[in-house]
């Protein structure tokens, strides 16, 4: 990868790659995959920008909705709640972003509640 031998590999533009790769993966029904470069793309994002930053958001959502696919409902609630706080915080309550992870963690509560 260009990013990872120009930038290093704990550069913002590296973890958006990994991002990225995880995004094909996931669209490619590789779910395992895509975790794996979800959660790099996460690890790069916590240590360079913090747990306060949009970018490290989107990764735990990323995340939840890998678990989500995959059945692990638990574990994608705790990644979608993580998401959730940080969005309140960087966008507010009523910011586009922050009301569409509140849907999928209703989804996801949905069905750990055993509804459809």
């Amino acid at each position: 990868m260009i990013q990872k031998k120009v930038f290093g590999e704990e550069h913002p533009d590296t973890a958006a790659s990994y991002n990225n790769i995880g995004s094909v993966y996931s669209s490619l029904g590789n779910y395992d995959r895509a975790l794996e470069y979800y959660i790099k793309a996460l690890m790069i994002y916590k240590k360079v920008f913090g747990e306060n930053h949009a970018n490290t958001a989107v990764s735990y959502n990323n995340i939840g909705f890998i678990y989500s696919i995959l059945g692990n409902y638990d574990n994608a609630l705790k990644y979608y709640i993580q998401a959730l706080e940080i969005k309140k915080r960087v966008f507010g309550e009523e910011h586009p972003d922050t009301i569409a992870v509140y849907k999928f963690i209703e989804e996801v509560t949905k069905k750990l509640q055993g509804g459809d």
